[in-house]
């Protein structure tokens, strides 16, 4: 991963920053990023990285907004002189409730932050991956997408959305030796899933064959895998990091 640049979205914490982490141990050169509200994570998480003389930046933007996804890519390359090689797309959010108390500003923020931003920095990215004939896009989706979860309508679809973009996109960037894939995740412990108690986690896992969650580094590894070129024959497909659930 020497001498490449390395985008990882929502990565003030939990998955995007163990991602991020795992990149920088390869030698890359890795842009973190997250919203307003976790802006004092990010930093403090940018400090931790430098302090190991890992080669990082960061930059705070909210990537459901268009223009804060193109103050984004402008900061990169004013950074580096170059666009991101691999753009790994980990920004997130879910609500937690029935369909309908999901109101319509609640739902637009989920599409917004979970398809459109990938959306955004995949579409920036793009140009300069096809005119180099390379780069890699990685998108960080859930096991939900595919089959769906009760009280989470509106995140279920945004990542079902995603899988459709990751299967599309690769056949159609795919002659210019760009490979888009996705990481669908089951159970990861992140603070994501910390609203859940012991007891709904215990159910849950009781399902997982391996009887256990997954950690953020077993995502961090299958994205590093799949952005290397063990990985230089597989695109377009959704890679379930489930524990063998679905």
């Amino acid at each position: 991963m020497k001498n490449k640049i390395v985008l990882v979205t929502g990565s003030s914490r939990g998955i995007g920053k163990a991602i991020a982490f795992a990149f920088l141990k390869k030698g890359a050169y890795v842009i973190i990023n997250s919203s307003s509200s976790t802006e004092e994570e990010l930093i403090e998480t940018y400090e931790e990285f430098t302090s190991f003389g890992l080669a990082c930046a960061y930059f705070r933007a909210d990537l459901s907004i268009y223009t804060e996804a193109l103050s984004l890519f402008d900061f990169i390359v004013e950074k580096t002189g170059s666009y991101p090689d691999i753009v790994i797309n980990n920004a997130g959010i879910s609500y937690y409730k029935l369909f309908t108390e999901t109101n319509p500003n609640e739902w637009t923020k989920v599409i917004n932050t979970n398809l459109n931003s990938a959306y955004y920095c995949s579409y920036l990215a793009l140009p300069y991956m096809i005119k180099k004939h390379s780069g890699i896009i990685i998108n960080i989706s859930s096991i939900w997408g595919t089959v769906g979860a009760s009280l989470e309508v509106a995140y279920s679809t945004s990542k079902s959305a995603i899988h459709g973009f990751t299967k599309s996109l690769a056949k159609e960037v795919g002659p210019s030796n760009i490979r888009v894939n996705s990481i669908a995740c089951g159970w990861i412990d992140t603070n994501m899933n910390s609203l859940f108690d012991n007891e709904d986690r215990a159910t849950f896992l009781n399902d997982v064959p391996l009887m256990r969650a997954g950690s953020v580094k077993d995502v961090a590894k299958t994205c590093v895998f799949l952005a290397s070129d063990s990985a230089s024959y597989i695109t377009g497909q959704i890679i379930a990091l489930d524990g063998g659930l679905t």
